[in-house]
């Protein structure tokens, strides 16, 4: 199962991620990714991983 990881010292809160997948991102009051989810399904990683490259920062990874 592949894993969601964030890089919060580059997160801008853009918040790409949260409009493709908000079920596994969201945004804290500081601005920054907060992962809702660390686990993403095989049937769920091809979505999960277009939001994380839909960061403008590449402050989100989907990796295994």
């Amino acid at each position: 199962m592949a894993t969601v990881k964030a890089d919060l010292s580059l997160c801008q809160g853009y918040a790409n991620c949260v409009v493709a997948a908000g079920d596994y991102f969201d945004i804290d009051d500081d601005g920054k990714v907060v992962l809702l989810q660390l686990e993403v399904p095989d049937a769920e990683r091809t979505r999960v991983g277009e939001a994380a490259r839909s960061c403008p920062v590449s402050a989100l990874s989907v990796e295994g």
